[in-house]
């Protein structure tokens, strides 16, 4: 599950080169998806599982577009408030590292998807908003995919995705809680540290000529 969330967000949030801030949401996704797609069919080093360019990718076009704090926010739930600043900043460096490692990992497990965006009704005035859209893949069933968005003074952000209903912040969330409740919240700081080294991309194979 969390393997798909992860492949579906590099494939659809590589929105990098865009300037984003009065582009609206659904736009920046639609038009931006293509070059995205384009790198990873084209680019041989990614395919290969070239490690140093899959982070310069996943760093360049995917993570601008999202809100970490926010994200970490709402998957600590209820014990975020009783976090010290050093905890708070440590649960977002850590989450963020986690997430960046596993989309590495999945990159290169692109082969033959392609997304399609559900027409979006927005309000001219609207701050928060869900993308829809499909995963769609050679000989399976549609994945629909929910992007949670919100309006930012540097544009419009991720904050959740949702695979078939099921939030990422929420999926996370409930294991966050049963790790602090069992270790305490430097107890999942640790745990998320760990987890994002175990979830690093190998390196690739030396090529015969080198």
């Amino acid at each position: 599950m969390l393997r798909s969330f992860l492949l579906a967000l590099v494939l659809a949030f590589g929105f990098g080169t865009v300037h984003a801030n009065d582009v609206p949401p659904d736009v920046l996704a639609r038009t931006t998806t293509q070059e995205v797609l384009a790198v990873l069919k084209q680019d041989k080093d990614i395919q290969n599982g070239n490690s140093a360019k899959i982070l310069q990718l996943v760093e360049a076009r995917v993570l601008p577009n999202f809100d970490f704090n926010r994200m970490t926010q709402l998957a600590v739930g209820k014990h975020w408030p009783r976090a010290t600043a050093r905890q708070k900043q440590a649960l977002v460096t850590e989450f963020r590292n986690l997430l960046v490692r596993t989309y590495s990992a999945s990159l290169t497990a692109f082969s033959n998807q392609t997304v399609e965006f559900k027409p979006l009704a927005m309000k001219p005035d609207a701050t928060d908003v869900t993308v829809r859209s499909e995963i769609r893949q050679p000989g399976g069933q549609p994945i629909p995919i929910d992007y949670s968005m919100y309006k930012t003074a540097f544009g419009w952000k991720v904050y959740d995705v949702s695979i078939d209903s099921v939030s990422l912040v929420t999926n996370y969330r409930a294991s966050f809680a049963t790790t602090i409740r069992q270790q305490g919240i430097d107890g999942l700081i640790k745990t998320l540290a760990a987890q994002s080294a175990r979830a690093a991309p190998a390196k690739p194979a030396a090529r015969p000529d080198s």
